[in-house]
């Protein structure tokens, strides 16, 4: 599914993000990123979703060459792909339910996909009694879930979160991982960013370790040496 091959990212202030950094993704993976900050995670994942150009080296998601997309056909790209960011992004002046039911609208859905859809996601992440709270109504971690609800509405292939517990308690934490592996149960491809040890020692999912912007490791075993 996605395929880094030998991508280097050098940002203007001749910083290197990433150095000849090659990985495949098969679909169904749960993937988690980690490192210490400044690592790469986040360029990483913002180069799967063409938000930023690899200096060298190419990016493909299925067989397209993510980077060489014209810019009209990006939109399509991350219509693929939900995200979840550590700082939720929810419109605060906006309900639950209306946080992600303006989501749909913007990718031209229904009035009836949004009636079914919406409640749909709302369940699956445990908030089936929140539809109608706004986002100050809600915890830190309901407020994740809503932002988890709304990347999945659209029934991505690929779900990219980053540092999504980061702001989180343990047992928050804790809560918030089984809904993501709830998700990759279903089919949805994962891949998480994390510098949380305890977060990945208790997924036993796959970890790719970047440092100074190389994989130095990629243990399929679920281990994350530091």
């Amino acid at each position: 599914m996605i395929n880094f091959d030998k991508v280097s990212k050098t940002y203007f202030d001749k910083s290197h993000a990433l150095e000849d950094v090659s990985l495949v993704v098969e679909p169904g993976e749960f993937v988690s990123i980690v490192g210490h900050s400044g690592a790469g995670k986040s360029t990483l994942l913002k180069l799967i979703i063409a938000e930023e150009k690899p200096t060298q080296g190419s990016v493909f998601f299925d067989s397209v060459d993510v980077n060489n997309l014209r810019k009209k056909y990006i939109p399509e790209l991350r219509r693929r792909i939900g995200s979840v960011f550590q700082d939720f992004k929810l419109l605060p002046k906006k309900t639950a339910f209306e946080n992600i039911a303006f989501t749909m609208e913007a990718s031209g859905r229904s009035d009836e996909d949004i009636a079914t859809d919406v409640p749909h996601v709302l369940d699956l992440v445990g908030l089936e009694d929140k539809y109608w709270h706004f986002p100050f109504e809600l915890s830190g971690g309901e407020r994740q879930r809503v932002a988890i609800a709304r990347a999945l509405v659209n029934q991505p292939d690929l779900l990219i979160a980053d540092e999504p517990t980061g702001n989180l308690d343990p047992l928050t934490t804790h809560e918030i991982m089984e809904v993501f592996k709830k998700i990759n149960d279903i089919g949805t491809t994962v891949i998480l960013t994390t510098h949380n040890k305890g977060v990945i020692d208790k997924l036993g999912k796959r970890v790719i370790t970047l440092e100074k912007g190389r994989v130095v490791r990629d243990d399929k075993e679920g281990r994350y040496v530091i």
